[in-house]
């Protein structure tokens, strides 16, 4: 059932991505003047489909491959590869016959539909919701850095203020791109005394195989456990909901992570956890985990300040437009990292499987409006690569037609729409199959 809702919510979120998309392209080319004989949710490939109808000269459809969609343009080299139409004489309804500032409209008219629809989702979340955040000023024992953050020189109890010169407002700023894309300086207060901490370039890909809490958190005071996991170490050993934990094998522990990481120490071993119930101090020998646990869970933001700023209507579009834009410079930047190595593409990539397990096995709203905000935004990016057989390669020969004053030939397209479309199949089968390690791995 988990599983039938997260590819419900995936195929939602990719069909409404995919249909505004491609009637980006539609509309400009019909306020052209442009014939458009195909609309197509997903591929009708090898001439299959799940449905289709016919409505003033064009056919819509669903096509049973779901990995796209597409719009059929009279006259226009696609990947349709249909070069019969091309045989005779420019028509004044085809794509080829248009001015090319037309035409570059008619192929950017899709990234701008997801660059307006991401503004838009995240203007009505900022408008709903506002913002929730950590003060960072107001977190009272400074942070716990992971495996990550103490390889870089972070210490428990450190308080970073600012990222490049830049004060710090809120904790999230520390585990956003800004950060975590690398080759920043953190200026760190630990005791009195000003440390400056350079983030190196990989840290991405540290945080990519480690997890984010691995860089930092806040540190927080240990409160009571407040679940048990049901047959775990903890609960076979008599540990009680509300219990609260002050040593490890005699060695006291104030906070999360000095527990955490007593624990993790011990892995697959039996400790003996010291526990205040009731106003009594009693002593439970606990079996640990080959994973480092032993089946509590002690609530981590327990004692850390959340504010809540709300907007009006217009005061949250440029706060949405600028969560949005965002968004789309991180992914920009993500592409920089795999392209001079920094980050290795197979931990940069995400696939369907991955997506699916980011809406998650239950519906909320919030969330899945967030992720299709954020996947319209990527969308957007990956559509203005340049290469050909996409938006922003086609965008690209059409840029070069109107410096030269005259267009490409039409066996160079041909060739060009080829290797782009062996690009992007490489690109798919790339994706998926690492996609299915890594589901496989997990």
């Amino acid at each position: 059932m988990d599983g039938l809702v997260m590819t419900g919510q995936l195929l939602l979120g990719l069909s409404i991505l995919i249909i505004l998309h491609e009637a980006g392209h539609f509309f400009a080319a019909r306020a052209f003047g442009i014939r458009v004989e195909k609309f197509y949710l997903f591929f009708d490939a090898w001439g299959f489909k799940l449905v289709s109808f016919n409505y003033k000269g064009c056919e819509y459809g669903i096509g049973w491959l779901p990995l796209g969609g597409y719009v059929k343009i009279s006259g226009m080299i696609d990947e349709s590869m249909d070069t019969e139409q091309l045989a005779g004489p420019p028509q004044p309804w085809e794509f080829r016959a248009k001015p090319a500032w037309q035409r570059l409209i008619v192929m950017l008219g899709g990234v701008a539909v997801n660059i307006v629809l991401g503004i838009f989702i995240f203007w009505m979340l900022t408008l709903n919701n506002g913002e929730t955040f950590v003060p960072n000023a107001k977190i009272p024992d400074g942070i716990a850095p992971g495996i990550i953050g103490r390889e870089i020189g972070l210490q428990n109890g450190d308080r970073i203020t600012a990222v490049n010169g830049k004060p710090v407002v809120r904790f999230e700023e520390l585990t956003s791109s800004k950060v975590l894309l690398g080759n920043t300086e953190l200026t760190v207060d630990r005791n009195g005394e000003t440390k400056h901490i350079h983030v190196p370039g990989d840290v991405l890909e540290r945080v990519s195989d480690l997890g984010i809490g691995q860089f930092v958190e806040p540190r927080v005071k240990i409160s009571g456990i407040s679940l048990i996991e049901p047959g775990g170490n903890a609960a076979k050993a008599g540990v009680n909901k509300g219990d609260s934990i002050i040593a490890v094998n005699n060695k006291p522990v104030a906070f999360y992570d000095e527990f955490k990481s007593q624990v993790v120490a011990n892995s697959g071993k039996k400790v003996e956890l010291t526990v205040v119930r009731n106003n009594e101090t009693i002593k439970i020998p606990t079996n640990v985990s080959p994973e480092g646990t032993v089946g509590v869970y002690i609530p981590m933001y327990f004692n850390i300040p959340v504010e809540t700023v709300k907007y009006g209507f217009f005061e949250s579009l440029p706060v949405g437009a600028s969560r949005a834009w965002g968004s789309f410079m991180d992914n920009a930047k993500g592409l920089g990292k795999v392209a001079s190595g920094q980050v290795k593409a197979n931990k940069a990539f995400t696939g369907p499987i991955g997506i699916a397990t980011m809406f998650g096995s239950e519906v909320n709203w919030i969330k899945f409006w967030s992720l299709v905000g954020l996947l319209s935004m990527a969308l957007a990016l990956m559509n203005l690569l340049p290469i050909p057989a996409l938006d922003g390669g086609h965008a690209i020969f059409l840029l070069i037609e109107m410096i030269k004053g005259k267009p490409l030939g039409d066996k160079f397209m041909e060739r060009a729409q080829m290797v782009g479309f062996v690009i992007l199949i490489t690109l798919m089968v790339f994706v998926f199959g690492n996609d299915i390690i890594k589901h496989v791995i997990n």
